[in-house]
């Protein structure tokens, strides 16, 4: 790296570098103007052999001399690192200074004053790279100069269709001829790193790319374009990457939602998305977002989660594991509580492995993520307004028609408002084993939430009629959370038993007990059964369970 310095413009003397003391501060000076390839050692002469027909090819002795001495030093010097750059093992900071020096009194012929070149030499090599008036321009500032140009030069259209790598190879010389025609000097690898972050502009999602393919990031937050933060391990970090600006944003948020067929605009400033992977996007922009576009990105996992796998990741014990693999085989309504980023799409994916590949599913999701392996699967998602304001297909809307499908379960991604009253009637009129998710702290708090959304519906059904139905309908409510240690747990298995007067009855089949946190600071507790006799032993029983069933509370 390069240290920048200051040098008084009417001193014309410096003392001379010399090889024992970079500063000059006493020891045998070498004079740069005196031809001193001899003294190098067989490694540096062969070093400076190598960059000779370099320097010829790139530099020629009458642009060197229309050339200040402190640009021509930066240009040399830039050659002479990507010369080093190929080396293992690179020479010593004093030898690098004398390279300069000989670079520049072979570039001149030798006309320079030898002198003034192990100043300037000095200076050059202490000088940062990426620095501003005649140092290298940084990556970011390389990017905006070359990108207008490329994207002058190349087809868009066609580039688009183009798949990664062949757009890199085509990207690379067209980089290539840009950077020498703007004088632009960078190494092979931050030319690499500016064609990497070029494709990503044009046909990827730009900075994002780089978190998206971090297989132990789960969340992206994007706060405006010079704030993002992650979540790796159940932890926030603030990351070091920026967007150019607030349309450097929109821009990318953009291309997220369009290639789903959804818009985001000041007349439509909220969407939700997902990528090709399956993750799910929220973007949200001004005037809402007051401090720049924001996108926050879920990550759908790569890997297979399974039921065994969370058990010995320690979200669940095994026999907890083992009741919930028994409640969707007996084909239980199941419903799943918990609160943003608890877990709760994951551990539906994980369920949803139990069920028979010989019935036809119907998933309804706001935006596409379930991800099941059965092979008779119909995915259904909402859609937006249009401009007009026409042509929206809300949840509700979807649950009646998955009706009408000839479903043997119906899996809904997330209840959050009048489609509850659908949902419980699908789980009361023959659909058993249906799924779906809600936002709640605790068991209670889902029916109490359930009953809340019902009424959304305005049927002005009476409280208890209401509660009688979530009482027949729901039958398992699984409880998940994200800990303070970051780590996602079952807090509790709750069965609904059924009503007592107007009050809906549960009991607990498995609890986490707390019980303190080891010196890593990781939670520790136990996953106990409560002992008790499910309520659903007969169905279980019926599907030839039971006994199973008894194995694991007990």
């Amino acid at each position: 790296m390069f240290e920048s310095r200051q040098q008084s413009a009417s001193s014309n003397m410096l003392r001379p570098v010399s090889l024992d003391d970079p500063r000059g501060n006493g020891a045998t000076p070498v004079d740069p103007s005196a031809d001193s390839s001899a003294q190098l050692s067989p490694r540096l002469s062969g070093l400076f052999d190598r960059l000779k027909p370099v320097l010829s090819q790139r530099i020629s002795q009458s642009d060197a001399r229309k050339l200040s001495r402190k640009e021509l030093i930066g240009q040399v010097s830039d050659l002479i690192i990507d010369i080093l750059d190929e080396e293992q093992e690179p020479p010593s900071l004093s030898d690098q200074r004398r390279l300069v020096a000989l670079s520049v009194d072979h570039v001149l012929s030798g006309e320079a004053n030898g002198a003034a070149a192990g100043r300037d030499d000095q200076s050059a090599l202490e000088r940062p790279r990426g620095s501003g008036a005649g140092g290298k321009p940084s990556l970011e500032e390389a990017k905006r100069r070359v990108k207008p140009l490329v994207l002058e030069r190349i087809d868009v259209g066609a580039a688009s269709n183009l798949d990664h790598a062949s757009l890199v190879r085509e990207l690379r010389s067209v980089v290539s001829e840009i950077r020498e025609e703007l004088r632009i000097h960078l190494t092979q690898h931050e030319q690499n790193e500016l064609v990497t972050a070029l494709v990503d502009d044009m046909i990827g999602l730009g900075p994002l790319e780089a978190l998206l393919s971090d297989g132990s990031v789960t969340d992206i937050m994007v706060n405006g374009p010079s704030q993002i933060y992650i979540e790796r391990s159940g932890k926030l970090e603030l990351t070091d990457i920026k967007f150019q600006d607030n349309a450097h944003v929109l821009n990318v948020a953009t291309r997220i939602v369009t290639r789903v067929g959804r818009r985001v605009d000041e007349s439509s400033p909220i969407c939700d998305a997902r990528l090709a992977d399956g993750s799910r996007v929220n973007v949200i922009i001004p005037p809402l977002a007051i401090d720049g576009p924001s996108i926050s990105i879920r990550k759908f996992s790569k890997k297979t989660i399974t039921l065994d796998v969370m058990a010995k990741n320690g979200t669940l014990a095994a026999k907890m594991a083992m009741l919930l693999k028994i409640a969707s085989r007996s084909r239980l309504n199941i419903l799943i509580s918990g609160g943003t980023g608890s877990g709760k799409t994951t551990l539906l994916n994980a369920m949803s492995q139990m069920i028979d590949h010989g019935e036809r599913i119907v998933t309804i999701e706001d935006a596409a993520e379930l991800q099941l392996q059965q092979p008779h699967v119909v995915r259904l998602e909402t859609r937006p307004p249009n401009l007009e304001g026409r042509g929206e297909v809300t949840m509700r809307g979807l649950v009646k028609n998955a009706l009408r499908m000839r479903p043997d379960r119906i899996i809904v991604g997330e209840v959050r408002g009048p489609e509850a009253l659908d949902m419980l009637q699908a789980m009361n009129t023959g659909h058993d084993g249906s799924m779906a998710t809600v936002h709640a702290n605790k068991p209670r708090d889902a029916l109490t939430r359930l009953e809340n959304m019902v009424n959304m519906a305005g049927v002005n059904l009476p409280s208890k009629a209401v509660r009688t139905q979530i009482a027949s309908a729901v039958d398992i409510i699984v409880q998940v959370a994200r800990m303070r240690d970051g780590v996602r747990r079952v807090n509790s298995v709750t069965e609904v038993v059924g009503m007592e007067g107007d009050v809906v009855i549960t009991q607990d089949l498995f609890t986490f007990e707390f019980q303190g946190e080891d010196e890593r600071g990781k939670l520790r507790g136990s996953f106990r059964p409560s002992g008790v006799r499910p309520h659903f032993f007969p169905r279980a029983d019926y599907f030839g369970l039971g006994q199973a069933l008894l194995e694991t509370v007990s």
